[in-house]
């Protein structure tokens, strides 16, 4: 069932968009070559709690979970694509890391990621991101009323084959609201012209994911939540919250 926000509504998810946000960029401040992802972890924690918010991810257990996520950040290094567990691994020069956040605030949720590199970049690694980050722009600009759903799937997956990535089957983005994961689901990928009709009040995470090896399948860690590539190419993860609105796309996770 989706369910439509209101004005208020979405301005309450904005502010939960807003915590994101900050969890991202400080997450992002902290990522040095030896700090470890528990480390980041942390001080995404840190920026939720002074806040007032709590984490969606926390505690998580969708049904292929063997076990609850024990983190409030997926940090997903190189070759895995999402779902990182955040532990005692340490940023090392010229790794890709994914950070995937979400907070919990008076009741509505937000949900955003972003891709960044750690030291001295590689050129392709900085290519990959900025196609991530261009498809997710091409997604965000599709939501709009009267268009639909496969629209912005187009979008997206248009601009990651372009490129000649991969696009991870079976993954992409959701509805969002008082729960992480709401109706409907929103492919990376499609047909334009398919699928629900968009109207304003519909709140949606937009999250491209890319692979370099332009393979779109996956392995998962023997974690049980890690999705790596199947070949060791890197990966990258672009994510905002988006409403729908009369006036065009509003994106409630953008600091």
């Amino acid at each position: 069932m989706v369910e439509l926000k209101t004005d208020r509504s979405i301005d309450k998810m904005r502010a939960a968009g807003r915590v994101v946000a900050h969890a991202l960029a400080a997450a992002r401040e902290a990522a040095r070559v030896g700090v470890s992802l528990r480390e980041l972890d942390a001080v995404a924690r840190e920026v939720l709690r002074e806040a007032g918010a709590d984490s969606p991810f926390l505690g998580y257990r969708p049904h292929f979970a063997p076990v609850p996520f024990p983190g409030v950040i997926c940090a997903s290094v190189n070759d895995a694509i999402v779902h990182g567990i955040p532990g005692d691994y340490r940023l090392r020069d010229g790794d890709l890391v994914s950070v995937d956040c979400g907070a919990r605030l008076d009741g509505w949720t937000g949900d955003a990621a972003v891709s960044f590199t750690v030291g001295r970049p590689r050129p392709a690694d900085l290519r990959l991101i900025a196609t991530a980050e261009e498809a997710l722009a091409a997604g965000i600009a599709a939501a709009v009323p009267g268009n639909r759903i496969g629209d912005i799937a187009h979008a997206v997956g248009t601009v990651c084959r372009a490129a000649g990535y991969g696009v991870p089957d079976g993954f992409g983005g959701h509805g969002i609201g008082r729960s992480m994961h709401e109706d409907p689901g929103v492919p990376n990928e499609g047909p334009p012209g398919r699928g629900m009709k968009l109207r304003p009040g519909l709140v949606i995470a937009i999250e491209p994911m890319l692979t370099a090896g332009g393979t779109d399948d996956y392995t998962c860690d023997g974690d049980g939540w890690t999705l790596r590539t199947v070949d060791g190419s890197r990966a990258a993860h672009a994510e905002h919250t988006v409403a729908v609105t009369a006036d065009g796309p509003r994106i409630l996770t953008a600091l």
